[in-house]
């Protein structure tokens, strides 16, 4: 029994340099931390348009993330069921009137094995005249990524609130 306890005691104070490598499991996932920032610096890029939209150019650079056939679900509003319909609500409703700001700390990425990427998060709502960010909800976007391109193909917005 001594032994065992001498053995124990042995291994429990070898120093750090001495422990195993850690394994692949232990290993932080590359990919999807890639995967993580190439969504995030799209999702900025897309919302930087949507955000300076009333100017043509920034709608066209905005509707260029969006396959022809996307969804658009929004629980207030509806559904779309093509990049030209939805654009046509972001030029009437949106553009001039609401910026979109993520909200911090809110997004998370999820791989899509040989499509894409699902992105979850909250966003908020800012009126352009005074800059009061008045409305709040959650947002799905699922993303393909083809022929070195990535397209929106589908998006939820839902549980619109009023911010508190």
């Amino acid at each position: 029994m001594k032994t065992l306890a001498g053995l124990v005691l042995a291994l429990g104070s070898m120093p750090a340099w001495a422990a195993p490598p850690p394994s692949a499991d232990d290993a932080p996932d590359v990919a999807v931390d890639a995967l993580f920032d190439t969504v995030a610096t799209l999702d900025a890029a897309m919302f930087d348009a949507f955000n300076r939209c009333n100017a043509p150019e920034q709608l066209d650079r905005h509707a260029g993330y969006f396959a022809p056939d996307v969804e658009f679900y929004h629980d207030i509003g509806g559904v779309t069921w093509s990049r030209e319909a939805m654009i046509a609500n972001t030029r009437e409703h949106a553009c001039g009137h609401f910026s979109r700001e993520l909200v911090p700390g809110t997004l998370r990425v999820y791989p899509i094995n040989g499509f894409g990427a699902i992105e979850q998060g909250t966003h908020r709502f800012c009126q352009a005249d005074t800059g009061r960010c008045d409305g709040i909800a959650d947002f799905t976007i699922v993303w393909r990524h083809v022929q070195g391109r990535w397209e929106v193909t589908r998006v939820l917005s839902y549980g619109h609130q009023a911010s508190l």
